[in-house]
């Protein structure tokens, strides 16, 4: 494998001037590079890596896009040099969704909602969820046993969708939310389809315009407000404390003012919980499932290491360091299918990135999607390969070559909490059942806020 000294940039490209800047392409127009980036963004991104290396520059005027795929360049932006970039116009468009939450906020105001949230999401405090986690798993799993004897097909990612969406409530909020699981979850649908729009559009949408996409908008995010600020108000009438990521989030206070959270902080947070903690996850067991059955004999031996280290009984927090193939299996599914596949940031002043110039308030895209399957970082890239995950592999990549979850001061604050998640959850499938794809259906993926199916996921589990 080489190392990053090696891995140069593929290209080079001078500016009139003299001054370095990176190749790439010159769009007449920002409704040609719109275009032809949203058809299928992963895609026309593997694209420009292939025709233009680590560094990539498009010109839309008045847009101004780079695209960097090196491990060293990701570092520069997410930890070393992370306080010239901040999120960017393009987060705006997601706004409307999460509001001023941890994952579109900047600042001191950032910083502050941080160390305020930090606390719930400690080590200690998130071992305490394995139960929860197990319970939703086992809830799930019992309601596969009419499909699996009648040998008919379950939407696999609807199926981990409510099973993280009743753990996100329990766990972070203290909140049985699985009877308002089809309700959210279709609310949920419809605004990342939403959200996801708007990124790859030129022009925001204005919502007070009554159109019928806005109007849809406007109708799931009602819903989602329905839930989260009922959950609100609920917990301000009781007065009962708890000790779940709301109740220390209504507790805290500002070390400075002594002012708590307003019900609309509280709501932004929550509803950035309720996204990250539940879209994420359900993905990534969807993804992981589809892998197995697409590589069966990985799928024999991580059935044979649960079987060894659970010997049938449900997976506990003290078992996780033992799964260990069903935490390689996890990240290397996370390496395929990152849920969040493309990073963006803004510069606030000029920067220097390999030797190239990137100019003050423009745009920079790190895409993990395109990094973890880097030729010159990963051999043989889109091949399945939980190897890739012992402790030598890990140890002989560049640090920001795998980045699922972001990195630097900005790194997912629920990681930890995701990971165990779907190592129980993972666990518990393949201890119970074999999942293959429904005879004759063909998955695709497509980006939304995440990577996830364009179809209803049709698998058929069967007991083992």
């Amino acid at each position: 494998m080489q190392t990053t000294a090696q891995i140069e940039p593929q290209a080079r490209a001078l500016s009139r001037g003299g001054a370095r800047r990176p190749p790439g392409k010159r769009y007449p127009t920002p409704f040609h590079f719109f275009y032809s980036a949203r058809r299928d963004p992963l895609a026309f991104l593997r694209w420009a890596a292939r025709e233009y290396g680590d560094i990539v520059r498009f010109d839309a005027w008045p847009f101004i896009i780079h695209v960097l795929h090196h491990p060293d360049h990701i570092k520069h932006v997410l930890q070393d040099n992370n306080r010239n970039y901040w999120k960017g116009s393009l987060m705006r468009r997601v706004k409307p969704l999460i509001g001023e939450g941890l994952f579109t906020s900047e600042g001191e105001f950032w910083r502050r909602q941080r160390r305020l949230a930090q606390p719930a999401f400690h080590r200690q405090r998130i071992e305490r969820l394995a139960t929860i986690m197990s319970n939703a798993g086992t809830q799930m799993l019992n309601g596969w046993e009419t499909a699996a004897a009648d040998r008919t097909p379950i939407d696999l990612m609807e199926q981990t969708s409510r099973a993280t969406l009743q753990v996100v409530g329990q766990a972070l909020f203290g909140v049985d939310l699985i009877g308002e699981a089809a309700g959210v979850g279709r609310a949920m649908l419809a605004a990342l389809q939403f959200v996801s729009e708007e990124a790859f559009s030129i022009f925001p949408s204005v919502l007070m315009i009554p159109t019928p996409r806005n109007l849809r908008f406007r109708r799931a995010r009602a819903e989602l407000d329905r839930v989260v600020l009922g959950i609100i108000e609920q917990r301000r009438r009781s007065g009962a404390g708890g000790d779940d990521l709301l109740a220390m989030l209504m507790e805290a206070r500002d070390d400075e003012t002594g002012e708590g959270m307003s019900d609309r902080q509280l709501r932004d947070e929550i509803m950035t919980f309720v996204l990250a903690g539940h879209e994420t996850t359900a993905v990534t067991l969807a993804w992981a499932c589809l892998l197995l059955a697409q590589h069966p004999e990985v799928a024999e031996q991580l059935r044979a290491e649960v079987s060894s280290v659970l010997a049938g009984s449900t997976p506990a927090l003290a078992d996780l360091p033992r799964l260990e193939l069903t935490r390689r299996v996890i990240d290397e599914t996370l390496r395929l299918y990152p849920p969040v596949a493309v990073i963006s940031r803004e510069t606030y002043a000029a920067d220097e990135i390999g030797g190239y110039e990137i100019p003050a308030k423009s745009g920079v895209m790190l895409s993990p999607y395109i990094t973890h399957r880097h030729p010159a970082l990963w051999h043989d890239p889109d091949r399945f390969d939980p190897g890739r995950f012992t402790a030598e592999q890990i140890a002989a990549r560049p640090r920001f070559a795998y980045f699922p979850f972001s990195g630097g001061p900005r790194l997912c604050i629920g990681n930890e909490f995701a990971l165990m998640e779907a190592q129980i959850l993972l666990a518990m499938i393949v201890q119970r059942y074999r999942v293959d794809v429904a005879p004759g259906h063909v998955v695709q993926h497509e980006v939304r806020v995440t990577v996830r199916p364009r179809q209803p996921m049709l698998m058929v589990p069967q007991l083992v």
